[in-house]
């Protein structure tokens, strides 16, 4: 097995460490698997999953989480970089020698508000996404590989990201020169659509590329009662969403997924007005690089 597939295999052992598997044939000496599957192991992650989950932060707000992961990387004896991008955190689990290999989580969560019976630490914001337990299953990852650092042919860095929702974290990280002798990058996202205990894969693109987008529509104000007397830019932005639309039903590939949603339509503030401007945003998506600036051309 090469350095990049036994580290591969060291954070699938993160993921799968509540689950009940038969022995790893992979690579039975090393022991990854049951030591992630030990009950001590096993309520530290979990200890760490909740934490981060009860102080949700959003993109480059991650100050608390930031403290988290430093702290245990600390009590684990991992040399670290911070700040990176601002919240950002890079681990080195290391002989400082080639190949380097880097495993990523990002950290940030989502502008929503999460519907429990207790009170949340965090309102209007909630790690619906699942970074909490990235973070975690890298925290996780990094702890099997320190224990096993005299064994590693090569270096493992530990990028924990702020600010994948929407923020460009990935790329400040990347500015920061923190991947420049990374030969590759592996990492994993939770779902709750496959059976516990499953990854799923496929060759090629998994996850599409995202791009945002807003617009102000611009009209005419006036009363409701005289709207002869104005031009609507509500009614404007309405023909707007429906046509974009259009890009993928008539544009696109049909058998090449592409996605452009509006989930941003901020207008007027009374019945009876018409405001003067409308502002439209949204995202698009796509699998390759070609479709995805086609989309935002």
């Amino acid at each position: 097995m090469d350095f990049s597939g036994l580290i591969a295999l060291v954070l699938l052992f993160g993921l799968l460490n509540s689950v009940r598997v038969a022995r790893s044939k992979l690579d039975d000496a090393v022991g990854f698997l049951e030591r992630a599957m030990e009950p001590e192991f096993f309520d530290w992650m979990v200890g760490v999953r909740r934490r981060i989950h009860e102080n949700p932060e959003l993109g480059y707000e991650e100050f608390s989480t930031s403290e988290l992961i430093r702290k245990e990387l600390d009590a684990l004896g991992i040399r670290y970089q911070h700040p990176v991008a601002v919240t950002g955190v890079v681990g080195y689990v290391d002989t400082g020698k080639p190949p380097f290999v880097a495993l990523r989580a990002d950290m940030d969560a989502l502008a929503m508000q999460e519907n429990v019976e207790w009170e949340r630490k965090g309102q209007g914001k909630m790690h619906a996404c699942g970074h909490d337990a990235h973070v975690a299953m890298l925290l996780g990852a990094a702890k099997i590989l320190q224990e096993h650092r005299d064994d590693l042919p090569g270096t493992v860095v530990l990028l924990f990201q702020p600010a994948e929702e929407g923020g460009g974290g990935a790329k400040k990280m990347i500015d920061a020169g923190v991947v420049e002798n990374v030969d590759a990058i592996l990492g994993f996202h939770i779902t709750n659509d496959v059976p516990l205990g499953v990854v799923q894969s496929r060759p090629g693109p998994t996850i599409a590329g995202s791009g945002t987008f807003e617009a102000v529509i611009s009209g005419k104000g006036g009363h409701a009662a005289i709207s002869q007397h104005t031009i609507d830019p509500i009614l404007a932005a309405s023909n707007v969403i429906v046509s974009l639309q259009h890009l993928v039903s008539r544009e696109a590939d049909p058998l090449d997924s592409q996605v452009v949603t509006i989930a941003k339509f901020q207008g007027g503030k009374a019945f009876n007005v018409i405001p003067d401007s409308v502002t439209i945003g949204g995202t698009f998506r796509a699998f390759s690089k070609e479709r995805f600036f086609q989309l935002k051309q």
